[in-house]
């Protein structure tokens, strides 16, 4: 079996996604037509979107689950039953507010309780040491507190074959729900305080770290799923009649982001205290188990644990941890002698700045394979991020490029281009990314051209209707529809999208339309609760939409719609529409992307920097068919210590008068300190190279224009990016996790049809 632990599952609305799985899309639709309800999609509109995740990491974890049933692998995802996501947008005079995800407010039908398959978690109390009967050294943990977790089951279907995999969820609850001493006492808070307490472990996702209290409840729910998850595992193997002992034979762990890195000490501790193993075989055991993926190249996005709240939380993990630590380090010692800098840069414990447990050090120590997302980001983690760990286990350093689920972000988001595939290249074209290219033939076929291109005005359309309703907008879907959507930060550069519209509307001010083509401007993302700037970005967008949407100077032209609480279910209309596609982070920071993946399965050009799957998108769809621009991840490197942000803005006339607009308050109501943080951080530091890059976007938006007014030119592109893309389905992705990592094959169970798929 495998197991994917992850702290969050993107994994959408479920009807749908099930019916086209099950491929009994008609039949359900013909069924609701006898009950007087003749557009399924009305049904399909109800249902929640469930706030089990929030960015790509939650989503790659959920689309590997679904690629794991379509290839027959057995697997399960394990993570947590969120009560409520991690938040829900509105946008109020400009500014995001967060209000609550009560996404279970209503219940759930996807997932099946299993009460007797519940697992006891411990915290914080003290250690014993005692000797077993034979006199050797034992450690007994003992702790304060309890919680239980009960495992909820969501079925995960593969596409048209008999295997389903699933994804168990942990619940908490209380050990002791109810002191009947303290309710008798008139302490009625007391009598529940217990179950308040251990319920909160599964109340909401990543509850803020900002606080002292929000990380040490973020620490408990990781040491919550991921102790569930290894007792479950274990008691598995029980039921098997398999000894622990051939734990790492029947369980391959993939460990997603460093949010489960607790898994190594919690294995070593239930190995070694619960079931007596000695150290060393129970560490080549978890070493054995163990792969560790990579999400991020932002070294402060590296979880680092306060040594003192381990100690307070996790105290027998600690102790393992730092026995982990001390032999790890002798080997170095014994690599590279009296080297204490290297010695100091690999401990698990970092020693400066308040003593920490480096997350990514205790995985990677572990971990058999270390993998990133995408070719340059692994390629970054073994030079730059992890560098020490790969020269001295170069081995272990690997690269498994990511995948988007061609099931949900194509054949179930755009019904138009579906049926345009299934009667192009075959029915089970989802399933089988290779004959893809077969749509190559197709090129210079000018009906099958324009068959494509009404496929991607119907979705324009209907995105377009939303927009009316939901947003009270109007938009022309003959216009581009030029798409940025994903989370907000500050490294994937909103504020450059942003900063480029106004110097469109101050060239439209101008009277200066030369080449320029109408343009609706899509915006889509959440900023972190704590994350002031980008929400102050948020802010930005929108000031700039209420201005540039009610100027008559700029109708026809350009149109500026921020899509507030962007999530799956509003993603499935978005990239279907999309024209362009906005892929502009700083070069070498963004780990991969998979916005980027789902909007060039869809047909959608890419306008981008070489960073993250950028990369691999144009080395398969071809240069020709990407708009590239932008310093290289290298350049950034050599630029970094003598950058100065002014003298780059000294040779950018266009951007100091669309800076000075802003600083006029033209944005934000007549508010001249409004956007100073922004302002100040471009002309004084620009930590993300904007203006470094701004002049060339500039130069690539214009050629975006100059082949657009080509549309025969646009629709031909647009058919090849589609055509090539199918490199990145994550079948193909865990293809290679299985042959290269896992080293597993697939398991078929028998089709009562007699076939392998419908």
């Amino acid at each position: 079996m495998r197991w994917r632990t992850s702290a969050e599952f993107l994994i959408g609305p479920q009807l749908g996604n099930n019916l086209l799985m099950l491929g009994i899309q008609a039949e359900a639709a013909e069924a609701l037509r006898r009950f007087r309800i003749h557009d399924i999609d009305h049904i399909h509109a109800l249902e929640e979107a469930p706030g089990l995740g929030n960015g790509g990491l939650g989503r790659l974890a959920a689309r590997f689950l679904e690629s794991l049933a379509t290839l027959e692998i057995p697997a399960t995802g394990y993570g947590i039953r969120y009560e409520f996501g991690i938040l829900d947008q509105v946008i109020r005079d400009g500014w995001q507010v967060e209000i609550t995800d009560r996404w279970l407010k209503g219940g759930w039908p996807w997932d099946l309780v299993q009460p007797f398959k519940s697992c006891r978690v411990g915290f914080g109390g003290r250690t014993e040491v005692w000797r077993d009967d034979h006199g050797r050294y034992r450690v007994r943990w003992v702790p304060a507190e309890q919680a239980i977790g009960s495992p909820h089951d969501v079925p995960v279907l593969g596409y048209r074959v008999n295997t389903c995999d699933r994804l168990r969820l942990w619940r908490a609850e209380a050990a002791d729900a109810f002191d009947v001493h303290a309710f008798n006492s008139g302490d009625f808070y007391g009598a529940v305080e217990q179950k308040v307490s251990s319920e909160t472990l599964s109340k909401v996702l990543y509850p803020n770290d900002g606080t002292d209290a929000g990380r040490r409840l973020r620490l408990m729910q990781q040491h919550f799923f991921v102790s569930c998850t290894l007792q479950d595992m274990l008691r598995n193997l029980r039921k098997r009649g398999i000894g622990v002992q051939e734990f790492a034979t029947h369980w391959a762990v993939q460990l997603n982001d460093t949010h489960p890195a607790i898994a190594v000490a919690e294995l070593m501790r239930l190995l070694v205290d619960e079931h007596h193993l000695e150290w060393d075989q129970a560490w080549e055991i978890t070493c054995r188990s163990i792969a560790y993926t990579n999400h991020t190249l932002l070294p402060e996005a590296l979880e680092a644990w306060d040594l003192g709240l381990f100690a307070t939380l996790l105290p027998r993990h600690l102790a393992l941890i730092h026995e982990i630590n001390a032999r790890f380090l002798q080997q170095v010692r014994m690599r590279a002698p009296g080297d204490e800098d290297l010695l100091a840069r690999v401990s698990i414990v970092a020693e400066q700045g308040g003593k920490a447990i480096r997350m990514a050090h205790l995985a990677t120590i572990a971990a058999h394979h270390v993998n990133g997302l995408v070719a340059l980001h692994s390629e970054l983690v073994r030079k730059e991020l992890l560098a020490d760990f790969a020269r001295l286990h170069p081995e272990r350093f690997t690269n498994v490029t990511n995948g988007v689920t061609p099931r949900r972000w194509l054949a179930l988001a755009n019904p138009a281009l579906n049926g345009l595939l299934r009667e192009t290249i075959g029915e089970d074209w989802p399933a089988r990314e290779q004959e893809w290219r077969r749509l190559e033939s197709f090129r210079s076929d000018p009906v099958f051209l324009d068959r494509r291109e009404a496929c991607k005005q119907d979705a324009k359309r209907r995105l377009a209707a939303i927009i009316a309703s939901r947003w009270e907008q109007v938009v022309d879907p003959t216009s581009l529809f030029d798409v940025q959507v994903k989370r907000i930060h500050e490294y994937k550069r909103q504020h450059l999208n942003a900063l480029r519209l106004v110097v469109q509307y101050l060239r439209l001010k101008h009277g200066d339309t030369t080449g320029m083509v109408p343009r609706t401007v899509l915006f889509g993302g959440k900023a972190a609760p704590g994350y002031s700037m980008a929400k102050l970005i948020i802010r930005f967008i929108n000031g700039i939409a209420e201005v540039v949407n009610n100027d008559p100077d700029a109708e026809g032209l350009l149109n500026v719609v921020f899509l507030s609480d962007y999530n799956v279910k509003l993603g499935e209309k978005v990239y279907p529409a999309a024209d362009l596609s906005e892929q502009i982070s700083t070069a070498g920071l963004e780990a991969s992307g998979t916005g980027n993946m789902k909007l060039t399965m869809n047909g959608a050009l890419t306008i981008g920097t070489l960073d993250g799957a950028n990369v691999e998108i144009r080395e398969q769809v071809g240069d020709d068919n990407f708009f590239l621009f932008g310093k290289t991840s290298e350049d950034i490197r050599h630029l970094r210590g003598h950058y100065r942000s002014w003298d780059w803005l000294e040779r950018l006339p266009a951007l100091q008068e669309a800076l000075a607009l802003m600083e006029a308050g033209h944005f934000s109501n007549g508010d001249r300190e409004l956007f100073r943080p922004l302002l100040d951080q471009l002309r004084c530091q620009d930590a993300f190279f904007v203006l470094a890059d701004f002049d060339d976007y500039l130069r690539a938006q214009s050629m975006v224009d100059e082949v657009w007014l080509d549309r025969r030119r646009w629709t031909t592109m647009s058919l090849l990016n589609t055509a090539r893309s199918g490199y990145f389905s994550s079948d193909r992705s865990i293809r290679h996790y299985a042959a290269s990592i896992w080293k597993v094959s697939p398991l078929s169970l028998s089709m009562t049809n007699g076939g392998s798929r419908a």
